[in-house]
C-alpha cells in the first residue's frame, strides 16, 4: 500500500487516535510510522514484554487478552480498522505491556516506535488527549463486563453490558444513544455466544428496546431495557 492509499484510508478510518490532527500533522505523524502486516494468529504484542511500540490497525481485526498463570486467554478488548493498542507505549516512564495482542484476521498496521510516538505527542498534545479518550472507553468495557458478570442470566448480562457502555461511551444522537460496538464484543463482555447476542438482540429490536444496525447500536431509552421483567 502506497502512503497516498494510507493517507487515503486514514481519512476514511477516521481513527480515534488522529481525531483533531491539521493536514500536516497528519502528514508528519503518519510519515514517522511503518507498515507492518501480521497473519492471522499472529501475536502482534507480548504481555509482559517492553512496551517499545504503539500500532494503528487499518485492515484486518485484533483481540487483546490477558495469560493467567494458569495459561487461561481472558478476552480484553477487540479491535476494527482504525483501532489502536499497544498505548503504554506513550507512558513516561519506561513500561510493559499489560496485555497481549493477537490478529484474528491477516491485519495491516501501522506501527510508531516509542521515541518517535512520544516527540510527536509533544509536538501534537491533540495525540495524548485522544489517547486517554481511548483508554477511558477501554475502562469502560472493561467495568461494563465487570457488572455482567455478577448477573445471572445471559439476558440480565447482556442488558447490564449495553447500559453500562450507553453511560460510558454512547453519543447521544436523535431518537437515543449510539453505539459503536459488534456482536462479538458485546459476546464477549457479556460472557455469552455471538448466537445468544443476535437472538437476543433480535428480540428486544422487535419490541422497540434498540435498533440494530452493522456494527451499531441505538438505544431509544437504556434504562428500558433494565426496567423490562428480563
Amino acid at each position: 500500500m502506497t502512503t497516498s492509499e494510507i493517507s487515503a484510508l486514514i481519512r476514511k478510518l477516521r481513527p480515534p487516535f488522529l481525531e483533531g490532527i491539521d493536514a500536516r500533522g497528519m502528514n508528519s505523524i503518519l510519515a514517522a510510522a511503518r507498515s507492518r502486516r501480521f497473519l492471522a494468529r499472529s501475536i502482534v504484542i507480548n504481555q509482559g514484554h517492553p512496551a517499545s511500540q504503539i500500532f494503528m490497525l487499518l485492515s484486518g481485526a485484533a483481540i487483546s487478552f490477558f495469560l493467567t498463570p494458569a495459561g487461561q486467554k481472558l478476552h480484553l478488548y477487540s479491535y476494527v480498522p482504525g483501532g489502536m493498542f499497544g498505548g503504554m507505549a506513550l507512558v513516561t516512564r519506561k513500561s510493559d505491556y499489560l496485555a497481549s495482542t493477537e490478529a484474528v484476521k491477516d491485519s495491516h498496521t501501522l506501527v510508531w516506535e516509542r521515541e518517535a510516538i512520544r516527540g510527536l505527542a509533544a509536538q501534537y498534545p491533540a495525540l495524548l488527549d485522544n489517547a486517554l479518550n481511548i483508554a477511558s472507553d477501554y475502562l469502560n468495557m472493561s467495568i461494563a463486563t465487570q457488572v455482567a458478570l455478577s448477573c445471572h442470566s445471559a439476558r440480565q448480562r447482556l442488558a447490564e453490558v449495553l447500559v453500562n457502555l450507553a453511560s460510558g461511551i454512547g453519543h447521544r444522537i436523535p431518537g437515543g444513544i449510539e453505539l459503536v460496538v459488534r456482536n462479538e464484543e458485546l459476546a464477549a463482555a457479556a460472557s455469552v455466544t455471538p448466537f445468544t447476542v443476535s437472538r437476543l438482540m433480535s428480540e428486544w429490536q422487535r419490541s422497540g428496546l434498540v435498533a440494530k444496525s452493522r456494527g451499531k447500536v441505538l438505544l431509544p431509552t437504556p434504562e428500558r431495557l433494565l426496567l423490562r421483567d428480563l
